[in-house]
């Protein structure tokens, strides 16, 4: 019976070592989001400190008699080190935590960029915007604690895989056909809406950030030892990422030009989150696995940050910009050179004086405004001096 009963005994020990295996595999994807996540916070972190340096550097030449180019101060090309270094944590972020957590950290950005507008710029804000960058600080909360854990290595093999697979090629069917039409309407009906001209950059930065997220990994895994970059993979996608950047940076470029850039950041943010986890959750299987309640309160922390980021780029007003001269309309009794009748003296209905100078006369009488009527003359190609307008004499009636 001993004998019988210790094959059982056995076979009772086994889950548990296998459970603790299994959760040593789940805190070290826990602790591989943790980092991806620090990673993600600290570049948007810097890149908005970056964004904020140059605007100030804008700033201080605008309202100076410097009379350097804005590249040449030390304040713009330590906003431009900053963006560099922000710009390849967020790259970095990418080889860690899945791709659905981090890209809604991009509203860290615009919480950071807010908060410093405040604090050096003296942007003024209302009690209501303060409500805005909190309720974007709690929507990131519940991003980074119910985001999706899952994760593997981005082998040549693994994103191979991914790429070949049933949902992912049907999902490019519908982006691709959808692109097609966004971009006939945008490029031969004219159809210049915000939504057509985001929806098309929201399209081509999806494929960016399954592309960075491949990339990103395949380079860590080398690093670490395990070489990736004779995949012939490695090289598509990383043709596939520099060009759908471009293309997505022509686009919003052209939509920055019709729109304001505030209302650019709140629509593009919510447009890009919601296409970019729709192709992570398709092309990574970000979600596989994940409980129902860990899924709606990721979509929860979604929505809340949505909110939150589009309240905070609302309530921000269109900045004036600064013009160093005096319009010659503005001046007092001048008459626009550009208006019919050419006159080019000052009104002179009323009396006029400069400085102690005073004139009472009965002036709308003796003088009125001389006008310069055009005289169409032939000129020779030989001869350049003869000048092309004819001023006639005002003679001054007795």
């Amino acid at each position: 019976m001993e004998g019988a009963n210790s094959p059982d005994l056995q076979l009772q020990q086994l889950p548990p070592t296998s459970m603790t295996v299994s959760g040593s595999e789940v805190s070290f994807s826990y602790k591989e989001n943790l980092i991806g996540a620090l990673l993600a916070i600290f570049g948007h972190l810097v890149v908005s400190i970056a964004l904020n340096l140059q605007k100030y550097s804008h700033i201080r030449l605008a309202g100076s008699k410097d009379p350097r180019a804005y590249f040449k101060t030390k304040t713009w090309w330590l906003g431009l080190f900053l963006m560099l270094l922000g710009e390849l944590g967020v790259f970095s972020s990418y080889a860690f935590a899945p791709l659905s957590l981090i890209v809604p950290l991009s509203a860290v950005s615009v919480i950071a960029s807010a908060i410093i507008g405040i604090i050096f710029i003296k942007e003024k804000w209302k009690p209501k915007d303060f409500l805005s960058c909190g309720l974007a600080i709690i929507g990131t909360y519940l991003l980074v604690t119910f985001g999706p854990n899952s994760h593997e290595k981005m082998t040549g093999e693994n994103i191979t895989k991914h790429l070949v697979s049933w949902p992912f090629l049907l999902y490019m069917l519908v982006e691709i056909i959808v692109f097609c039409l966004l971009l006939y309407f945008y490029k031969e009906k004219n159809v210049n809406y915000i939504v057509v001209i985001l929806l098309l950059v929201a399209l081509l930065g999806s494929m960016t950030v399954v592309t960075v997220k491949a990339v990103a990994g395949m380079l860590v895994l080398s690093i670490q030892g395990n070489l990736q970059l004779d995949y012939p993979i490695f090289y598509v996608m990383l043709v596939c990422m520099v060009a759908t950047a471009i293309y997505q940076a022509a686009f919003l470029s052209q939509a920055t030009q019709l729109y304001d850039s505030s209302l650019i950041a709140s629509v593009g943010y919510i447009l890009s989150t919601t296409v970019a986890i729709t192709a992570g959750a398709t092309f990574y299987l970000d979600f596989i696995g994940e409980d129902a309640l860990h899924i709606c309160m990721f979509a929860l922390g979604c929505l809340v940050a949505f909110l939150g980021v589009f309240l905070i780029t609302r309530n921000r007003k269109k900045a004036i910009p600064f013009e160093p001269y005096i319009s010659m309309d503005a001046m007092p009794g001048m008459q626009n050179i550009h208006d019919k009748g050419m006159t080019v003296q000052p009104d002179l209905k009323t009396s006029f004086s400069y400085g102690a100078l005073e004139n009472n006369d009965n002036v709308s009488e003796i003088y009125t405004p001389a006008t310069l009527p055009v005289m169409q003359e032939e000129h020779s190609s030989k001869s350049f001096s003869a000048p092309p307008y004819r001023v006639l004499e005002h003679t001054k009636r007795e």
